[in-house]
This record gives structure tokens, sequence and C-alpha cells, in this order.
């Protein structure tokens, strides 16, 4: 991690069921790097597998205390806060439930990365409003963004357990008050699913499955369903309003009470709560803080040094109990881990622990959690037996951690059994994920991680046969009519009766399976439409009420919701505002369908707002007119994208402070483009992509499904498919040149490269090296970094340069033999022209002066037989290089001379354009010969009549002088070492 600038830490704060979570994954995503830290494992699996499902697995890794899967090299890191690996430098860090600061456990956990943990471009602080104040002191430079509830929260009043509305959640604060409200509603209800803090994510995982299928109506749970799971929940009452935190049995806070109740209604649907079983009536002051969400805010977070001293266990002591030096700041108790040193220090194995290294494992050993809740010296001989293992053998035995798994290897018993082998199973799962602490951790982890998964199924299994009646939860499901047969729906859709296989429905559509001879269809349509039609109403209503992070919208233009295809997108009104249809059958209707219709176009605009959110503030920016704000409607008309030939003039007419304001809100000025390099990502892309084609020929066209994998793959520049409409790839982010598109961004780069080669003329003196690529005449050559920067070469690479306005001069490498007579002289006879040349007037000298003919055709015509007559003439080789097309506006651009209008402004073209004579003609390139016939300074008798090009000139660019005094101009001389080499040099005969 690294510290970044002030305006990059965001706190994104407000109660539960404002989207907070999802908006941190989408803004990490829109980054080419990035690292959540979550308060719990279940919840840092379900945000992993959701990044997995955009990014694709080997791009995402996963650390957790019990957990670790990091390929060979992640683009976006999901940790629990304790697990967070601080060294990693990510461009967006995000961390969720930063409330948890104030718990007496883990609290200084969360302070230590709200104070340390930032990403190079942008850091996000998720929590409560509670937390605004302590959050400003602790970072001055914080931006406070409030985030209101998407939906109202109101308070029920009491009722009895029985009576409890369906997709309720009860909660109570001990396992015997969660298994008695179970069994109760078992009796009365079918059913309920059971969620605590004590079970292991992966029985929790089933059980909340349980409860969001649809298998039962009721969820018991204590606060654990208080922090990050997203569950459909209409109702919460609370069972009790006390609960014991591990030091005593208190009153639950306002806030507490609020983070709990806040679960009841789900984005756009509100929500309830109330109280149950015994529990009295909430004070009027109690709810109207509830259902306004404003709660006492904290004043203090607990904090413990975190730069430890591991010179000696003493030290280490008086370092964890250093005292902050802020009053925000309140040192935490003594925390588990402390008695762990304790405990270790007072006995033998404390002895071993001599020098940093030895110190620093003992307090690695230390930070062990304790599962089972044992007594602290309980806890302490296992960290003792595990150190010392460690100090004197390198590893743990083999034979001992052995023993302690074999004994939790065992899927028979009860509820509470199983729940304690699990406790302890997750000590060595653990221990089995430390990096060198055993001889063969991948098979301890593997070992340990498939004796955790078994326990848990068993569990689940017993939770499950104990409170849920599945016969009565069927039947409350899915028979209105108790005379009618139970009818199946399993996870891929199939629609069973009696075992037969009936059609499949996917999202909102049913469809009938072929008809083998022997059955009814109409029987089985008929029998279809009495289990579909309650099915897709109840699908309506979950879709209604499902959080934004269950909807997809794919490069196919289809929305997806929980995987299913339910609707697609269609040409609207406006760009940003495309048009839902619906792909439902006739079943749903009414109600249902304008609650479907309306979640999904609150998602679609949600989502179209959060991906191109930059691009979407260019539409109406504040303290910006004029010119640049007509810029800024072009660029959200082009979706953040716009050729900057499109507007050559109107960004020539701007002026420096006008500019950075356009920069301000993200905007770059290249050379080819304006653009917003963040909307450049993949995300926005494929976005721009799908909206485009919506309005330019639809989806269905070549190339709008096939872009999108070819920019998440990273290539800067591919062949273009001539089927392909070429807009698109500009969408997409690429400009065609030649025959290949070339990402905008890389594009920019290579003017990068070019620019200061053009800028030097290789052929005059030049201090230093000089660098790769320079040329004579202020050209360059392609060189390996560029090709390697654009992955192409060759014909493909030269294509791309002159379609970008770019020609060629290729002249052979190696220059043909002279005739034998003149091989003595033209040495010389060359050395004295340039003598000659050097004192003549340049303002005298054409402006540009073409070469006759190149060298090595006098050279061929001297020797016609030097060789044999069946030999085949060798390919030639030819030196390229490389000039600025004069005529064209955008490569001007690309030039030193025209650096001011680009972002890149540098100092050397301007000098360089400065050093030469306005009057003067580009230098000409080494290997080029001086016309001597077209030297009308050399012809006797014959003046420039005026300052305008000579007529046999015309085919160049225009250069013009000031009207000067004619001078007289001298004879030619016949003898002179001018007239002797054109002798030399012409053919003979002549």
């Amino acid at each position: 991690m690294s510290f970044s600038p002030a305006h990059t830490v965001k706190a994104i704060l407000g109660p539960t069921n404002t989207g907070k979570t999802y908006y941190a994954i989408e803004r990490m995503l829109a980054h080419p790097t990035g690292m959540i830290g979550l308060p719990l494992r279940l919840l840092a699996r379900e945000v992993y597998q959701r990044v997995v499902e955009r990014v694709g697995e080997q791009a995402v890794a996963l650390i957790t205390g019990e957990e670790r899967i990091v390929p060979v090299k992640p683009r976006y890191w999901v940790a629990t806060v304790e697990a967070m690996p601080m060294d990693i430098h990510v461009d967006c860090v995000a961390i969720d439930e930063i409330q948890t600061a104030i718990d007496f456990d883990r609290g200084h956990v969360f302070t230590d990365r709200i104070l340390k943990a930032r990403g190079f471009h942008e850091t996000l602080l998720l929590g409560s409003g509670t937390m605004a104040n302590v959050v400003k002191k602790l970072v001055p430079h914080v931006e406070i963004i409030d985030r209101p509830r998407f939906s109202q929260l109101t308070y029920a009043g009491s009722k009895k357990i029985s009576r409890q509305p369906p997709r309720s959640a009860i909660v109570a604060f001990s396992a015997r008050q969660v298994y008695a409200i179970a069994e109760l509603i078992r009796r009365e209800r079918g059913g309920a699913a059971v969620v605590m803090g004590a079970l292991s994510p992966r029985t929790r995982n089933a059980q909340v499955e349980l409860y969001q299928n649809g298998d039962v109506d009721f969820l018991v749970a204590t606060d654990a369903i208080g922090m990050g799971l997203n569950l459909d929940i209409h109702h919460v009452a609370f069972a009790d309003d006390t609960k014991f935190d591990g030091h005593q049995s208190r009153p639950l806070t306002p806030a507490e009470l609020g983070q709990i109740a806040g679960r009841a209604g789900r984005h756009r649907h509100n929500g309830t709560f109330g109280v149950t079983g015994g529990t009295e009536n909430f004070d009027e002051e109690l709810v109207v803080q509830l259902e306004t969400h404003d709660f006492e805010p904290v004043r203090q977070v607990q904090w413990r040094n975190s730069k430890l001293d591991f010179s000696s266990i003493e030290r280490l002591r008086h370092s964890l109990e250093e005292p902050p030096e802020d009053r925000t700041l309140t040192r935490v108790p003594v925390a588990k881990d402390q008695h762990a040193l304790e405990f270790v220090a007072r006995n033998e194995a404390g002895a071993l622990a001599r020098g940093h290294d030895a110190v620093k494992l003992l307090w690695e050993c230390c930070q062990i959690p304790d599962y089972q809740g044992i007594s602290p010296a309980a806890h302490g001989e296992i960290v003792t037996r595990i150190y010392s293992d460690l100090k004197r053998n390198g590893s743990v035995k083999a034979d001992w951690i052995a023993e302690q798994v074999r004994f939790c290897d065992n899927a028979e018993g009860d509820i509470d059994t199983l729940s304690n082998r699990i406790k302890q199973i997750r000590t060595w799962t653990f221990v089995a994920n430390r990096k060198n602490w055993l001889e063969d951790p991948t098979y301890w982890r593997e070992k340990t991680r498939d004796i955790e998964d078994r326990l848990s199924d068993a569990l689940h299994e017993r939770l499950t046969q104990r409170f849920v009646d599945r016969r009565t939860s069927v039947l409350l499901r899915h028979l209105k009519d108790k005379r009618m047969v139970s009818p199946e729906i399993n996870e891929r859709g199939e629609v069973r009766l009696e075992g037969h296989l009936i059609g499949t429905l996917e999202g909102f559509r049913f469809t009938l399976a072929r008809n083998d001879g022997d059955v009814d269809a109409k029987g089985l349509r008929s029998a279809a439409d009495s289990v579909v039609a309650p099915e897709i109403g109840h699908r309506a209503e979950r879709l209604a009420g499902s959080p934004n992070e269950e909807f997809v919208l794919a490069t196919d233009g289809r929305l997806r919701w929980r995987g299913e295809i339910v609707a697609e997108l269609a040409e609207g009104d406006s760009l940003y505002r495309p048009r839902i249809i619906m792909l439902a059958d006739e079943t749903l209707t009414g109600p249902d369908l304008e609650k479907v219709q309306d979640r999904l176009s609150l998602w679609l605009r949600h989502h179209i707002n959060t991906v191109l959110e930059q691009v979407m503030t260019l539409e109406a920016p504040a303290d910006i007119d004029g010119t640049a704000r007509g810029l800024a409607y072009q660029l959200f008309e082009n979706i953040g994208l716009l050729p900057r030939s499109a507007v050559a003039d109107e960004v020539k007419g701007l002026d420096q402070d006008v500019r950075g304001k356009l920069r301000k809100l993200g905007i770059k000025f290249g050379a080819y483009h304006l653009y917003l390099p963040l909307s450049l990502k993949p995300a926005p892309r494929e976005l721009a992509l799908i909206l485009f084609a919506l309005k330019h020929g639809g989806i269905r066209q070549p190339g709008v499904t096939d872009i999108p994998h070819i920019v998440l793959s990273g290539r800067t520049s591919f062949v273009v498919d001539p089927e392909v409409d070429a807009r698109l790839y500009e969408v997409a982010g690429f400009k065609v040149a030649g025959g290949r598109a070339v990402r905008v961004d890389i594009l920019e780069r290579l003017a990068d490269i070019i620019r200061p080669l053009i800028a030097i003329d290789a052929g005059r003196p030049y201090a230093g090296d000089l660098p790769a690529g320079a040329a004579e005449g202020n050209g360059f050559r392609v060189t390996v970094e560029m090709t390697s920067l654009l992955g192409c070469s060759g014909e493909d690479f030269a294509s791309i340069l002159t379609s970008l306005g770019y020609r060629v001069r290729r002249t052979p490498k190696t220059a043909a033999a002279v005739p034998a007579e003149a091989s003595a002289e033209v040495p010389a006879l060359e050395a004295s022209l340039d003598a000659v040349a050097a004192t003549v007037d340049p303002v005298d000298e054409p402006a540009v002066i073409e070469p006759p003919a190149p060298l090595p055709d006098v050279a061929e015509g001297a020797v016609p037989d030097a060789a044999p007559a069946d030999a085949a003439p060798a390919e030639p080789e030819f030196d390229e290089v490389w000039f600025p097309g004069r005529r064209n506006s955008e490569q001007r651009r690309h030039e030193p001379r025209g650096r001011r209008d680009s972002d890149a402004e540098g100092q050397q073209g301007r000098r360089n354009d400065r050093a030469r004579p306005s009057g003067k003609g580009p230098r000409r390139p080494e290997g080029e010969v001086q016309d001597l016939s077209k030297a009308r300074h050399l012809q006797k008798g014959k003046g420039r009549p005026d300052n305008r090009r000579p007529d046999d000139q015309k085919g160049e660019r225009a250069r013009f002088q000031p009207q000067r005094e004619e001078r007289k101009e001298k004879a030619f001389d016949p003898d002179s070492p001018f007239a002797k080499l054109m002798a030399l040099k012409a053919p003979k005969g002549q």
C-alpha cells in the first residue's frame, strides 16, 4: 500500500441498503488493479465469486485466515480486513464496514486500515454515517459522500412469532433462543433457516440459500445477518434486545439495532421491523432513530500500535501497550493474542524467543484465532506447542497435527457436536494456510478443507432435518389447490411432475418439453401452467427486490438476472436511454410485469451512470461555458472519445485556463483524440459499444460481441475485420490505422516516442548520444520500442505510420562502387564541395532541392559486367527513414512546432524551429546529392526574378521568402570542383 493524494480518499457513508459495497466493486473493477477488504470470510467469498464472474478466475485472488487462492498474476485482491496484504501496491483500495473499528476484539485492525491502506488512484472507506466525524479527524483530506437508503424502513409493532409475515427474519442472541424459535416455526409455519456466527461459512451459505430460494419463508438468526449478508428480507422481528458481547450482557445500542433492522427491504422494496417473543415495544425516540437512521456519532475507535518492536518479548509488550497520540483513538483492551503472548512468555517456550526473527515468529503464532472460544490457558497451550515445534524442528510435527485433525474427522453426531468439531478444524485450517509452518502444507490445506466441508454439509443437513418440514414447505410454496400433486423445479429450471420432465423455465419464459408420443401434451401444458404461473409471479417479486449485483448486461445486449435472460435492449429515445424489451411469457402480466420493468429500468440507469460516471459529468459541467462547454458536450455525445481532427479549430481557440478546467474533468488532449482515460477501461468501452450499436445498426451486427473480448485481452493493436463497421472500433477505444486497429492511448504513447526524434537532426552535431531511432533531416527510424508497443512490425507497422500521415524515404543500405578512374578523386572533390557549400549564403539557396538520381544507378552503369550472367540478383536492403507529412493537419500537431496543441507540451521543438532560419528549407537527408543543374545561383546570367517558387518545384511545399535586393550571380566556372564532380558522376558518353 502507499499513500495517495488527498482528493483520492473517499468515505462512502450511509445506512444499510445503499449499495455501498456494489459501488466499491464497480469502482475497483474500473481500475487495472484493486483490493477490497471485507469484514467476514463469508462476504469475502461472495464478492470473490462475483468478481470472478466479471473478470475471470486467473485475475482474482482470495485471501482469508482459512483460505488462500492466489493465481500467477492476479489483478484484483479480495480479502478479509485482517488478511489484507499491505505490501501490495494497487490502483484502488476499498475497506468495507469501517464502523467495526469500535469493536473491542477486531476494531484496532479496521482503524489501522483506515489510517494506512491506500490505493494509488482511489481509496474508498465504506460504512455507517456515524463514522463521519471520526474519519474526518483521522483522515483530514477525506471526501465524505453520503448515500441515502434506497427504501423506507418503518416500525410495525409487536406480533407473535407464529404470526410473523412471510420473508421475515427473527433475531435472537443465543443459540438456545435460536433453536427454540426455529422449532416453533417448523411446527406452525413449515420451517425456518438458521444463521449464526458460530456456524461455518459453508453451513451459513447453505442455510441462506435455503431461505433465498424459497424453501422456507422464515429465517432465525443472531446479529450475524447485520453485516454483509444480502438477503431478501421484508420484515425483521427482535425476539431480544440484549446480548453477551464476550465481556458482559448489555442492551444493544440504537446503531446496532439499526444495522440489524436495516436488513429489511432490499433496494426499492420497503421494509418493516418490530418486536416479538415477549420483547417490550421500542419507545418512540428509538423508533424515530431507527426509521430516520439518525444515531449518535462515533467519537472514538479502537487502536493498537502496529509498529511493533520485535527485538525482545519485553520490547514487544511495551510497543503493544504504547498509548495513542490522538484523542480520537483509544487503546484496545488486552486482546486474545496478547493473552497468548503472556502465556508463552511465562513458560519454557518463551526462552526460545531470542532475536528479532524469533520474537516475530512468536507473535505470528499468537495471532492464531480462538475459534473454539476456550480458556486463555487452553488456547495458550496450543500456541506454545506450535511455536516450540517451529523453533526446534522448523515445522509443526506431522504426527501431532495428524492427531488433532483425525479427532475432527467425524461427520456423525448432533448439531452441537458437529458445531464444536467445525470450530476445532477451523483452527487447523488456519495453521495449514500459514507459510512454511508444515512440512507438506498443500496436503494439509486440502485435508482440513475437505473435513470442514464435510462437517459443514452434515451440520446443514442436521439443521434442515430438525427445523424444516419439507413436505409442508413444498405445499406452502407450490400448491394452492391441495388436490394437485407436488411439482418440482430444480436449479437448472427443469419443471417435473411426478418425476416426468414437462419443460424448462428460463427467466420468465417456459418451454414445453418435446412430446415423446406417450404423454398427453395438453395435460402437461395444463399442469405446467398451474406451476409456472405462481413461480413466475414469485420470480417477479424476487427480481423486483433483488440487489444490483444480481443483474448483468452481456455484450449481446441482453439483461441477465441471476444468470438467466429476462430482457434485451433496443434503441431508445436517446443514446443513454435505451428501451428494455421483456423476454417473458404471457403469464407475466399486470403489476408483476410493471414491477419487473421498473426494477430493470432503474438498474439500467444506475448501471449506465456508474460505469460511465466520468462521461455523464460532461453533459452539463459546472463553471464551463462557450467553446469548452461545447467540446465537453461533444465528448458526452461520443461516449468519452472524440477525434481531434473533428474539433481542431475549437481546441486551438482554448486558452490554458480553460484547458485546465477541462483536464480537471478528466479530459486528455492527445495528438489524435480528445478522450477520458478512465473511460477507456474494458467495462466502460463494452457498455459504450452496446449503446452505440443500438443506435447504429443494432446489436446483432458483426463485431459488437467480438470486440469486447479483444479489449479484455489487453492487445494494443490487431487486424481489422473488413465486415465490421469501422466506427465500432473507434467506439471501443481503437483507431483504425491502415489495416489495423490501434488502441487510442497506445497511439498517444507512440506519438510521445516519435515527437522528440523528429525534433532532432541526426546530421548535425548533437551533445551526447543520439536517442535510438533519430535520423537526419528531422526524420526517424522505426525502433523495437515502437513495434513492441503496437504489437506489430514490417508492412503492418508501415501501414499504420502511412495512415497517420508519415512519408518514408528508402535508400540502399550499401553504396555501390564508383568508376575506377573516379575512385581516387571523388572523396577529395566531395570534401572540396562541402567546403565551398559552407561559404554560400543560405539565403540564396533554393528552399527545396531535389536530388537527380541515386548513386547506385551510376555505379551500376559503370560496371555492367561485374557479376556473372547466370547469378540471381541479391535482394536489395534499404534504409527506411520516416518524415512527417507536412500537409497532414493531425501530423503537424505531432511535430515539435505543434506540441503546444497537445498535453505533452515541450520546448525542444520550439527551440529547433527558432534555430532554423525561416526561409531555409529542410536539411537534405544523408545520401541525397544536390542537383546542380537546378541550382540557379550557379547558372550564368540567371538570377531569381522574385520571391516566388520556381515552376519546376511546385510539387514541393510552398515557402515564400520576403522581397530581397537581387544579387549579381557569379559566372559558372568549368574548372570548379562542382563542375568536375558533375563530370565524374555523369554516365559515359555524355
